[in-house]
């Protein structure tokens, strides 16, 4: 025992390969929060390291304070800073009772003509959202705009592509998987590929939901914002809610992720199902 307590003090107390001090974590986060408006909790000093360690090995600089000047001098390089420190977690058809109230919806509003996914990812999401349109209108070409935007413009390169491994659908039903993939050959084997008329359906922006403004010039009649406000602080989190609101239609639907709840916030939404609202007009 005495022999495994050293081994893990030895292991412990291997130095990192870059200086990283705690000014250098703060500075980190103020400068994400007044970038991108995400608030990086205390235990995150670790994967800032992992993460922007990266960026000075490929840029060959040597300390984590002349890499943050770069930040703040290089649009460029900010626009890498997000990208490195914002997660992407997310699969198709992830809590399916919102695809579920989404298809519910198109029904009982035929005249729907914009979504909006705020939080893209690499794109699970949006093609879900995208899935069931087409099976509601019986069309590749429904009368439905699909925006999917996010701020890191590196996952959106994956979006646009629609190409995932065979394991990230294995859980839909056959007919989806026939329907909606190609099935990779060859090099591209335990691969698929969304099929073009699906991704036609879906236009993919860079948004950062700091910025003044999304680019909307009509309304919005669903917005799904899930897993994202988390990121937030609250003040930022009800500004955002606010500003997304005032896009929605009187019968419009919000859709936040498993963690977020408006339920209190009772001057901007009320409940219509588990973590879906519908906006206070």
């Amino acid at each position: 025992m005495g022999d495994v307590l050293m081994q893990l003090a030895t292991a412990s107390a291997v130095p990192r390969e870059f200086a990283f001090h705690r000014n250098d974590f703060e500075k980190v986060r103020s400068t994400l929060m007044s970038k991108a408006g995400i608030r990086l909790a205390d235990s995150k000093d670790g994967m800032v390291y992992s993460r922007l360690s990266r960026r000075l090995r490929a840029l060959n600089i040597d300390s984590f304070s002349q890499y943050l000047r770069l930040v703040e001098s290089s649009s460029a390089e900010q626009e890498q800073f997000i990208n490195a420190l914002t997660t992407n977690l997310t699969s198709f058809f992830r809590e399916a009772h919102h695809f579920d109230a989404l298809a519910k919806y198109l029904h009982e509003h035929p005249d729907t003509h914009t979504i909006w996914c705020a939080a893209s990812s690499t794109g699970e999401e949006p093609y879900s959202i995208a899935m069931v349109v087409a099976e509601v209108f019986g069309s590749y070409k429904p009368p439905i705009s699909i925006i999917a935007s996010d701020i890191d413009s590196n996952v959106l390169a994956k979006a646009r592509r629609g190409v995932y491994s065979y394991s990230s659908i294995e859980k839909l039903s056959q007919s989806r998987k026939q329907q909606f993939f190609h099935r990779g050959k060859g090099t591209n084997v335990g691969k698929v590929k969304v099929v073009d008329e699906l991704r036609d359906m879906v236009t993919f922006r860079q948004i950062n939901l700091q910025q003044v403004h999304w680019g909307f010039k009509q309304r919005v009649n669903v917005i799904f914002c899930r897993n994202v406000m988390i990121y937030f602080d609250k003040d930022t989190q009800l500004k955002l809610l606010a500003r997304m609101v005032d896009l929605l239609p009187e019968n419009g639907m919000y859709v936040a992720g498993h963690s977020e709840n408006f339920n209190l916030q009772t001057h901007l939404v009320r409940p219509m199902g588990k973590t879906i609202y519908r906006p206070v007009k």
